[in-house]
């Protein structure tokens, strides 16, 4: 729509009243709304993995009895120790455990955001995953990862193997999961095609 008496459109005449007032690009001072980066939140390229470095991830994920029970529910786990308040009260812990399974998807989970949002092909598989402590309800979990080794893929281009040692504790600094992890993630030339 253009102003009857100038003829210019709303855009044209804020930045005439912007050159006018000394400000905005018409005025030879560079509009830094137009000059900002726009960063996308991503993991890392096969390229930014670096050997050897440790990564903590954040926030830590504090695990509730809903999420306990919903979790051992959905998976069709019906084990006792994790649904009966009763019977795990008579077992060596005297209180139901946080599903295992439940423990390493989410200490996988909570490196998502840094390591491989955006970036992975898809996860190759785990080794080594133990539990030397349990979990219980109102326990917070806490990761951290390291990179173990990388390699680019000899049968897939622009793609790379990462192996990763994934570490959760809890809120007292036990180590509760460790998990070793290899995943295939794209290498920079992805983001550029």
């Amino acid at each position: 729509m253009s102003d009857e008496k100038s003829g210019q459109t709303a855009p044209e005449a804020a930045a005439g009243q912007q050159a006018a007032a000394g400000q905005g690009p018409a005025s030879g001072q560079a509009d830094p709304a137009a000059e900002a980066p726009v960063i996308d939140q991503r993991g890392l390229w096969f390229e930014e993995f670096q050997v050897g470095a440790v990564y903590r991830h954040a926030p830590g994920r504090t695990m509730t009895e809903a999420d306990n029970t919903w979790f051992t529910a959905i998976s069709m786990n019906a084990q006792a120790l994790h649904l009966d308040a009763h019977f795990a009260s008579t077992e060596p812990f005297g209180q139901r455990l946080v599903n295992s399974m439940f423990t390493l998807a989410t200490l996988v989970g909570l490196s998502v955001q840094q390591l491989t949002q955006g970036t992975i092909v898809g996860n190759l598989g785990f080794s080594e995953v133990s539990f030397p402590k349990p979990m219980f309800h109102g326990d917070t979990l806490y990761a951290e990862t390291k990179i173990l080794d990388k390699r680019l893929s000899r049968s897939r281009p622009g793609e790379g193997i990462i192996s990763l040692e994934h570490i959760g504790r809890n809120q007292h600094g036990d180590i509760v999961a460790k998990a070793v992890r290899k995943t295939m993630v794209f290498t920079q030339d992805h983001a550029k095609g």
